[in-house]
């Protein structure tokens, strides 16, 4: 870690390793904050020295009581703030005058009211950024370290969740709430929990890098409902999640940013599939619900990563295990039919009707004994990556014998030495919240017979991330950025917000080098006549204008033509057309292309996300990316890794690498064309729009060709 990420994480220390504690609104009346503060202070039996502040009492819950921060004599690590929203201003300016360090304002009523609340928290974030005092908060629930040695639950709840790895920050504090009372049903180990807030200083990227260093925290589960600074965020994600997993939760699954009009690029983006890519850049795990993200909790930090996608199913009955097959199979594991010695071992203790290939279905009257000899056979073979149990209840007086069998088999595959994955699936109604621990061992356990294959597939989708070697981004010292920023810079000039000209944009790429189609701007029909002649037939004749962007709705592409009659008539079609809709003056003239008759078809497009910046979008070409929306985004700057991961990442992929005799395409061509758009895009603001559609992928080794291009320009938007 670099001397500045340790300076800061170093500077958050107080607030998870506090000595003395002061809480500033502390009170007598049990229905308050204040009073539930320390409340769970006390009942969490923290190792430091509590101190309540209130004005009007000399002693709260059995401790002496100062009427301010100025008045106490003692040195004060961390400062709770819970006062009504008008005072919190005064109160920050005692903690500096305390030289408080760090300050978790639970109070809310500033930027979520909006308003008055607004302005008041611009001045918070002023004040405190004036004395140096760092601030969780405000609108918090407030902060836990389970640490054994800190005993810290600086919260208005007395849940406190067993002791372990994995670390925790919400941006909610009611879901914040939830995710701390689930994990002490789950017995889910916590290191830490923080409840962010407004995020006023202390954000979610401060607290990765806290993270980091935490030799108590081996994985980090995120609820977000915005990113913070996301150049940050990926920079700091990417790092931290080669050690430890980063499991979010991300709200506002919606069409927000969607544009109504425009290229296809921007139709088909939102801001969730930027988050989506900017997630799969960095090697975040997204779950897609609060169980989805409790399940990866769980697995994630109880158990050994699979070493591959083998998958063993135990289970007592055939319905069930079928539906867990069926899940490893939809999220690509393999379940393998065991070979004849394990089918054999199996079947000298298990019932005749068992069924031995895999799934091991023991029936549901099978005893502990059975239990106990089947788990530590599939646990010790060799065929088998990760072992799944699903357990209906037949009996709810079997639900013992089978769970000690359970526990039994697998203490024996341990001490044998093998460390496989477990994962149990726990269907017995009236005994849901049985835990499996195998000493000291969790095991992972579920409700439903889907859950596990999900929990593995993200294990072994993350695995594979993290031991990818680091992207690269090339330097490219061809790409004539001056001549591009100029382009832009006169048309805007000239024109105000709005799409370049034919002319304009093919300037644009051959200033950056892209491999753009041959072709000419004709402005008469005799002239694309002479034009066509040049190129050679066939050709194709399309609108030029920067006025009409979809050009095929008014006729505007003419393919295929043959002969000089054929272009002269396609030209005078295309005049025609915008005579008769009164959009004669939007024509350029037309340009003239070869026709490319070999090759796939792709697309590569770029919208400015509001939040991101540059989403850059590659997926088939033509009407493939209007009717399949087989897309994948990520954000710009895109490394060389990010590239190759877009292409292979789409559904059709298949069809670029030699589909049933056609020939593969040159990826790498198209990996370059990824690689300079991104390094254009990045570059130059004023690019809120690119769409190259269609893009004819050759065979590899020939390269690629752009035939049709469009590039919106506007100011630059601020960040938000």
């Amino acid at each position: 870690m670099a001397a500045s990420q340790q300076s800061g994480a170093e500077s958050l220390k107080p607030f998870f390793y506090p000595r003395t504690i002061a809480i500033v609104g502390a009170s007598r009346e049990i229905t308050s904050i204040g009073y539930r503060l320390l409340e769970s202070l006390q009942e969490g039996r923290f190792a430091g020295m509590i101190i309540p502040v209130n004005p009007h009492a000399s002693e709260i819950a059995g401790l002496r009581t100062y009427p301010s921060l100025r008045e106490i004599p003692a040195q004060i690590d961390l400062a709770v703030i819970a006062v009504p929203a008008g005072l919190v201003l005064s109160i920050i300016d005692d903690c500096a005058a305390k030289q408080i360090p760090a300050a978790i304002l639970i109070t809310a009523g500033f930027a979520e009211t909006g308003g008055s609340g607004t302005s008041l928290e611009h001045q918070l974030r002023e004040t405190i950024h004036r004395y140096g005092i760092r601030l969780i908060g405000p609108n918090c629930f407030g902060v836990m370290n389970l640490d054994p040695a800190v005993r810290l639950n600086a919260t208005y709840t007395p849940i406190v969740p067993p002791t372990g790895h994995v670390a925790i920050a919400s941006e909610s504090g009611g879901l914040g709430l939830a995710v701390v009372t689930a994990a002490q049903r789950l017995k889910l180990g916590l290191s830490s929990f923080v409840s962010i807030g407004n995020h006023v200083d202390v954000t979610v990227n401060d607290l990765l890098e806290y993270w980091e260093q935490d030799r108590n925290t081996h994985v980090i589960l995120l609820y977000l409902e915005t990113i913070v600074d996301p150049p940050r965020f990926r920079r700091i994600a990417e790092r931290v999640g080669k050690n430890k997993p980063i499991v979010v939760l991300k709200a506002g699954r919606t069409q927000a940013g969607q544009s109504a009009a425009g290229s296809h690029t921007a139709a088909l983006a939102t801001n969730d599939k930027a988050v989506d890519a900017l997630f799969a850049q960095c090697g975040v795990i997204r779950a897609k619900t609060l169980e989805e993200l409790l399940a990866l909790a769980t697995g994630l930090s109880a158990q050994p990563r699979p070493q591959g996608k083998r998958i063993g199913i135990l289970t007592n009955s055939g319905g069930p295990g079928v539906l867990c097959t069926d899940s490893c199979a939809v999220e690509g594991l393999l379940v393998p039919e065991l070979d004849k010695a394990t089918q054999s071992t199996l079947a000298s203790f298990l019932p005749p009707m068992a069924a031995l290939r895999n799934p091991v279905d023991v029936i549901g009257f099978a005893t502990e004994e059975q239990h106990a000899k089947a788990v530590e056979t599939m646990l010790t073979s060799s065929q088998l990556d990760a072992l799944i149990i699903v357990h209906v209840s037949v009996r709810p007086k079997d639900n013992e014998p089978v769970a000690a069998g359970i526990v039994r088999g697998i203490r024996s595959a341990r001490e044998a030495g093998y460390k496989q994955p477990v994962f149990l699936c726990w269907m017995a109604e009236g005994d849901l919240d049985r835990s499996f621990i195998v000493d000291g061992e969790v095991i992972p356990t579920y409700r439903h017979p889907e859950i596990p294959a999900r929990i593995i597939r993200y294990d072994l989708t993350y695995e594979a991330w993290r031991k990818q070697p680091s992207g690269q981004i090339p330097a490219y010292a061809d790409v004539d950025l001056v001549t591009a920023k100029e382009i832009c810079a006169k048309a805007f000039a000239a024109r105000g917000p709005g799409w370049l000209t034919t002319q304009e944009t093919h300037a644009l790429l051959r200033a950056v080098h892209l491999p753009l189609a041959p072709g000419h701007i004709a402005t008469s029909a005799e002239e694309a006549v002479k034009l066509a002649q040049k190129i050679g037939y066939p050709v194709a004749v399309k609108l030029a204008s920067h006025q009409i962007v979809h050009k095929t709705e008014i006729g505007g592409v003419q393919l295929n033509l043959g002969g000089d009659q054929a272009v002269r008539d396609a030209f005078n079609r295309i005049r025609t057309k915008l005579e008769q809709a009164g959009q004669l003056d939007a024509m350029e003239g037309v340009l003239v292309q070869p026709m490319l008759s070999s090759g796939g078809e792709v697309m590569v497009g770029m919208t400015r996300d509001p939040l991101f910046g540059p989403a850059i979008a590659f997926g088939l070409g033509g009407i493939h990316v209007e009717i399949l929306s087989d897309v994948q985004f990520r954000i710009a700057p895109l490394t060389d890794r990010d590239a190759a991961g877009m292409i292979r990442g789409i559904k059709g992929y298949k069809l670029l690498t030699g589909y049933r005799g056609q020939s593969a395409v040159d990826l790498k061509a198209l990996e370059d064309v990824l690689l300079r758009i991104s390094r254009l895009c990045e570059a130059i603001p004023e690019i809120s729009e690119l769409d190259l559609n269609p893009i004819f992928a050759l065979p590899s080794g020939q390269g690629c060709r752009i035939v049709d291009v469009r590039i919106h320009i506007e100011p630059p938007q601020p960040a938000v």
